[in-house]
């Protein structure tokens, strides 16, 4: 190894400790995901199959010369303004994306632009660190469940169809968020971009055999579900949760594997022993040089900038009231909150959370739910992944969204025991009101980049289904009487 080489490393070295200690936090909770999320248990492979590949490209790399690189800035301030929006609306996954590009473009800057093309696989595979995947829960759930309710009609075993759950004659089903095959989708893709850059030199054959890799295992885990209740239908219940457990999770997924394999390997057009990278073409790349103190100094303003601007923002005072009560309503009364069965919505580390029961003079009854958050952090958002009026560990489930007033999502949802409510979700940050996660979201990010009221509250109103009875009347009655959302939703948080 050359002095350069040495030299350059080093500097590599320290840049990606001061930014994984400078971004300690999103290390830290990309790391924590890796080992307690099942989904994401791959990721921990994903470092030693880097180090794998680099060491792969090791000798060619060694006859390459580094040197400073200016386009790999645009990419790092790309990652720390990408960082910036999702510290600042509360998307995890753009902050984590912003970590693992910025370690990407210290790389690129310091090692040149004939390195990084020679690194550019492994570098791109980084990206596959980043937990990815539940957002696309809720359409997988969907997804499989049609599958299974099309195969039930071929095997003529009848069944009915409400959101997520599956009703046979011999019992209902749920398809939950564990069934969504959302585990074996992210692994599969992970194992087939590995696989269509070591096995494939065609790019029509890579992108087939990616194809691959996301629509079987869609297939294969609609495959499953259908299994399971099958079993159920003609068999033991218990057999089948078990026979779903075991079979799935320590055979099905590997045979599956085996088949994608097995399929894609007469299509394998590279030699297993071909280099991985050739030096000669590498050394012909090009770019604009850097001085290494110039380098050095322009990642700083990069990355300090706007980390100081998040600081900043977070230390900035955004009081609640210390206490807040259910609001009086015209024309109705609070009474004992006494569900046919239980309720509450999950907004995760609010400051205040309140859950009562209305009802009016024609028997119509309702429940308020409020939530208050002096600011949104990680952990702590009025809209993600587990929030909500089915979330956190609640027996309900999404079962269809329904008509919303101005300014508010409306959805059913419903338990196995086949209780069913509708819920009409208002949330507010800094002045906009709204049910859409994406506005909210929006909101969030505009009040922490311009330094707006960080205060933000969740109001569902809610009313049970009893028997064939339509649920809406009485929310739109309350509702009514509420008159003005925004007004209540700012005098919870004190900002009236």
């Amino acid at each position: 190894m050359t002095a350069n080489w040495r030299t350059s490393l080093a500097r590599l070295g320290i840049i990606w400790v001061a930014l994984l200690a400078l971004f300690w936090r999103d290390a830290a909770d990309m790391a924590s995901i890796w080992w307690n999320s099942s989904t994401f248990n791959h990721c921990l492979l994903i470092i030693p199959i880097l180090w794998w590949l680099v060491d792969q490209r090791k000798p060619e790399l060694a006859k390459l010369e580094p040197k400073p690189w200016a386009l790999p800035l645009v990419w790092m301030a790309a990652a720390s303004f990408g960082w910036l929006l999702g510290d600042a609306a509360g998307v995890a996954l753009a902050r984590h994306a912003g970590l693992v590009m910025l370690l990407q473009g210290s790389v690129a800057l310091l090692l040149g632009p004939a390195v990084t093309r020679g690194l550019l696989f492994p570098l791109f595979y980084m990206f596959f660190l980043v937990p990815f995947g539940e957002e696309f829960v809720p359409a997988l759930q969907t997804i499989t469940a049609e599958m299974c309710m099309w195969l039930l009609g071929l095997t003529g075993i009848p069944a009915h169809i409400d959101g997520i759950y599956i009703a046979t004659p011999t019992a209902l089903f749920r398809v939950a968020e564990a069934c969504s095959g959302v585990k074996f989708l992210v692994a599969m893709v992970a194992l087939g971009a590995l696989v269509s850059n070591l096995c494939f030199k065609s790019w029509p054959r890579r992108i087939a055999f990616m194809a691959a890799c996301i629509i079987i295992p869609i297939i294969a885990n609609g495959l499953r579900a259908f299994a399971t209740i099958y079993i159920a239908h003609h068999g033991n219940l218990d057999f089948a949760a078990s026979f779903d457990h075991v079979i799935f999770g320590w055979v099905f997924f590997g045979i599956v594997i085996a088949l994608v394999l097995a399929a894609g390997w007469p299509f394998f057009d590279r030699a297993a022993d071909a280099p991985a990278i050739h030096a000669d073409q590498l050394a012909k790349v090009s770019g604009t040089a850097l001085k290494p103190a110039i380098a050095l100094g322009a990642m700083a303003a990069i990355v300090l900038l706007p980390f100081g601007w998040s600081t900043y923002i977070a230390n900035r005072a955004s009081p609640v009231p210390a206490q807040i009560d259910m609001p009086e309503v015209a024309g109705w009364a609070r009474v004992d909150h006494r569900p046919l069965h239980p309720w509450k919505p999950h907004f995760a580390k609010a400051n205040h959370t309140l859950l009562g029961r209305y009802r009016n003079a024609q028997e119509q009854e309702v429940d308020l739910y409020i939530a208050v958050y002096d600011r949104q952090s990680e952990g702590r958002e009025l809209v993600g992944f587990g929030q909500g009026a089915a979330g956190g560990a609640s027996d309900w489930s999404w079962i269809e969204n329904c008509d919303a007033p101005a300014n508010a999502r409306c959805e059913r949802i419903g338990t196995k025991d086949r209780n069913r409510r509708d819920v009409v979700s208002f949330y507010r940050v800094n002045g906009t009101t709204s049910g859409s996660g994406a506005t909210v979201k929006l909101a969030t990010l505009k009040a922490k980049l311009l330094d707006g009221n960080q205060q933000a509250v969740a109001i569902l109103v809610s009313a049970e289904q009893k028997g064939r009875e339509n649920a809406r009347p009485a929310i739109n009655s309350f509702l009514q009487s509420i008159q003005d959302i925004d007004k209540l939703a700012d005098r919870m948080a004190g900002l009236d």
